[in-house]
């Protein structure tokens, strides 16, 4: 039992790996739209590269979306709406008009002809506006020429303009009273029929939607059926407009057909065999190619879990519509990968991610072909994303990039550039967009994975820090040498193609640990009087090694990350403190090594081994003295041949060409510091 849980604990991290791709499979196959794969490719304006194709089955020719939607607004804009007369109202003014007439034309005041023919032109115009009726308001149908107005449960269509609304009460009756001659009446007729008028005629949204309801449901979404057996496309033969519609058609309802409960399994069976051999690409990549980042479970998680992400929101995109599938900001998966690792890692993913997407998206070998063209741009242009700039110039360069091969496909399909989808380029633009919020999305994945990217050494490489600050305050000659240190494991960096912000970061802080016992260390004592002349070889070793667990334990404190923390563990690999361990060899000859060792471990990359050259090279430099250029030649090669026979060296993916190159950097770098001079002849 206990040799099974020791088996299970050293494998753990391999066990973890088993269920990361387990469960990415199952996520990415269950992403997948439910549906077969039609079995052939085909494109408008190439050629039918198949056999003659003929209808296994009869089906129907769908109508494009644009024809539906174009069928849709014509029957929108024909729509006659629906208005309810309220016959109660009407009669109400009817039998209010008398009394009302009386008032407004007392008999005192006029003859019984007089009376006669107001009270028959008041009557004429209560039957002008109450025919049709008094609308509340017709706002919801000035587009409209006709409508509906129902009355005793009979419709009856009418001009919207014979509908009157109380603005035209006015106007009505002075029509009326000019023609019947009795315009000295005006000021008495509008008062009349201002108080005696009410609206009686209401617009019916409930029935003016419900009719429009049924009539778009009246539409066919298909034009027209193939029967079994009839030939659908020769060999050869150009896919044009006609026939393309009915490939797109057959598609369709092959798909369908082939999604049932006996084939779906085995379906979902062939997608999960090809993804799985996606995904089982990338582990074998990372475990060959870059066995640093396969070791570690962490960041094995973050790049597939943005797998799994790019797969999630391009799917719920084409589910939701499939023409926003260019909004995906899909380049934003290798500028990650990039910015976090390095591009031939990025450009594999993407690629891997986009032969998996083109499952989902329509038009597959045109999605394929634009994003891997999107994502080698990505990967050739973007760099040094710390500058703002950059990313804008880069950006900039996908979506072009997106339009131009856009455009030649469009002109490849329809032979002109006539009916570009003016909509897709605007997602292109879109797309572009939201990539630049890559920057937000660096940080978050920095504080979630523990990750670490240029952006945040350029703001750590910040003299002005308070971490920095604090060193040059208690230990400026450490400050100095450390300052020294990153100028020189800079230039190495950048001749040999290490990364040079990342060194000199780790350059920055990697003798913080000596704020602790600033004075103990050569370089911060500003008088003759050297505290370590009171202590024993031991206790001042002891002060010396502890400068390395002390700056772990400050830069842990202060929230560093990791990979710069590498430095401050390695930077003296498992080197002795040799001035004290010969010290105490003097007293006692059998004197344990170990005890003026550090603790390790030694450098494991390109970078903390350039910070362990420069270091001690930087630092053994302060005791030379009339340096030549022959005397810094032999000097350096004498560090780092030291440090190489240590063996200082062997976990650190250099090479003997790389360490020549740093040395030949650093010679250089000295000569400089030393103002040294071309001695000529006298």
């Amino acid at each position: 039992m206990s040799k099974s849980l020791d088996r299970l604990y050293k494998n753990q991290s391999h066990i973890y790996k088993y269920i990361l791709y387990g469960l990415s499979l199952f996520c990415i196959v269950f992403f997948f739209p439910k549906g077969g794969q039609f079995k052939y490719e085909f494109q408008k304006g190439k050629p039918w590269q198949y056999e003659n194709l003929y209808a296994p089955f009869d089906f129907s020719i769908s109508k494009e979306k644009s024809e539906i939607l174009a069928e849709q607004q014509k029957i929108k804009n024909s729509h006659i709406e629906y208005y309810q007369y309220d016959l109660a109202k009407a009669r109400e003014v009817y039998q209010q008009f008398d009394s009302r007439f009386n008032t407004a034309f007392p008999s005192d005041k006029y003859n019984s002809n007089q009376l006669t023919t107001l009270r028959e032109t008041c009557r004429s115009i209560l039957d002008e506006l109450y025919t049709n009726g008094i609308a509340v308001s017709k706002s919801a149908t000035n587009s409209k020429k006709q409508i509906y107005v129902i009355r005793e449960n009979e419709a009856n269509q009418i001009a919207i303009n014979e509908l009157y609304t109380g603005e035209d009460i006015e106007r009505v009756v002075n029509r009326i009273i000019r023609n019947k001659g009795l315009v000295t009446f005006k000021n008495a007729f509008q008062e009349l029929f201002v108080e005696l008028t009410i609206p009686n005629v209401s617009y019916d949204e409930s029935l003016s939607a419900k009719a429009l309801k049924d009539e778009l449901a009246s539409i066919s979404y298909t034009r027209g059926t193939i029967d079994e057996g009839k030939l659908i496309i020769a060999r050869g033969e150009v896919v044009e407009s006609e026939n393309f519609k009915v490939l797109n058609s057959l598609k369709k309802e092959y798909e369908s057909e082939l999604w049932t409960d006996k084939s779906q399994y085995f379906i979902l069976f062939g997608y999960a065999v090809l993804v799985a051999l996606v995904l089982m690409m990338l582990l074998l990549f990372l475990k060959k190619y870059r066995p640093d980042i396969y070791e570690n479970n962490t960041k094995v998680t973050f790049i597939f879990f943005n797998v799994i992400l790019m797969v999630f929101v391009t799917t719920v995109v084409v589910k939701y519509n499939e023409a926003y599938v260019f909004v995906v900001p899909l380049c934003i998966l290798p500028l990650l990968l990039k910015t976090f690792f390095d591009a031939r890692l990025g450009l594999f993913i993407h690629v891997l991610t986009v032969l998996i997407l083109g499952f989902v998206v329509p038009n597959s070998f045109e999605y394929i072909f634009l994003q891997i063209i999107a994502g080698i741009v990505t990967i050739l242009t973007v760099s040094e994303l710390y500058k703002r700039a950059n990313l804008f110039i880069s950006v900039g360069q996908i979506t072009l990039i997106y339009i131009v091969g856009y455009l030649a496909f469009h002109i490849i399909h329809e032979g002109n550039l006539e009916n570009i989808g003016w909509f897709t380029l605007g997602l292109f633009l879109l797309n572009g967009m939201i990539t630049l919020f890559v920057q937000p999305l660096i940080y978050v994945y920095e504080k979630v994975f523990g990750l670490v990217s240029d952006v945040s050494l350029l703001e750590l490489s910040d003299t002005n820090s308070k971490l920095l600050k604090e060193l040059s305050n208690k230990a400026p000659g450490t400050f100095h040498h450390s300052l020294q240190v990153s100028n020189l494991a800079e230039a190495a960096a950048n001749e040999i193609g290490a990364n040079a912000m990342l060194v000199r970061v780790g350059a920055l802080y990697h003798d913080i640990g000596k704020m602790l016992n600033p004075t103990y260390f050569t370089e911060n004592q500003i008088t003759n009087v050297n505290p370590h002349d009171e202590l024993s070889s031991k206790d001042s070793a002891k002060i010396i090694l502890d400068h390395v667990i002390g700056g772990i334990e400050l830069a842990r404190k202060n929230n560093l990350p990791d990979r710069v923390i590498d430095f401050i563990r390695s930077h003296h690999g498992t080197t002795l403190v040799y001035y004290f361990f010969k010290k105490q060899q003097e007293i006692d000859p059998e004197a344990n090594a170990d005890d003026f060792r550090y603790p390790g471990p030694t450098p494991f990359s390109k970078e903390t081994a350039i910070l362990m050259m420069a270091d001690s090279v930087e630092a053994a430099s302060k005791s030379l003295k009339n340096p030549t250029f022959l005397i810094i030649d032999e000097f350096v090669d004498k560090i780092v041949a030291g440090q190489m026979a240590a063996n200082q060296f062997l976990n650190a993916n250099i090479t003997f060409k790389e360490i020549e190159s740093i040395k030949k950097i650093f010679k250089q770098k000295l000569t400089n510091i030393y103002h040294l001079r071309v001695e000529y002849p006298e």
